[in-house]
């Protein structure tokens, strides 16, 4: 496995996406993603952070992202690994896992 932990954002709102009908907020998103990682890959160390795009944003490259998601080039929530897209939207857990198994993650037997 690789020393350097996946640093895992959500950018979001607390308005749920109009085009994502049915799903959970951006923050629920947040606070589901930290647990199921967490529970399937257990002592594995990550970063997670959640960034309101309506909020304060204090660097140049959140307000960027933010920027996007406002100017619909992006659904929210939006889920980043390293700086890669792996879900918008309606977020599935299987993109994010592979990911992080192909960061070199191992799911706890």
């Amino acid at each position: 496995m690789s020393n350097v932990k996946p640093i895992i954002e959500i950018f979001g709102a607390n308005i749920i996406c109009a085009s994502c009908v049915n799903a959970p907020s951006s923050k629920d998103t947040y606070e589901w993603l930290q647990a199921a990682i967490t529970r399937k890959y257990p002592d594995q160390a990550f970063s997670i952070r959640y960034i309101d795009i309506e909020g304060v944003i204090d660097n140049d490259r959140d307000a960027e992202y933010a920027s996007r998601i406002q100017e619909d080039e992006f659904f929210y929530p939006l889920v980043l690994i390293n700086d890669e897209v792996v879900g918008e939207g309606y977020i599935q857990l299987k993109p994010v896992f592979s990911t992080l198994e192909n960061l070199g993650f191992t799911a706890a037997e």
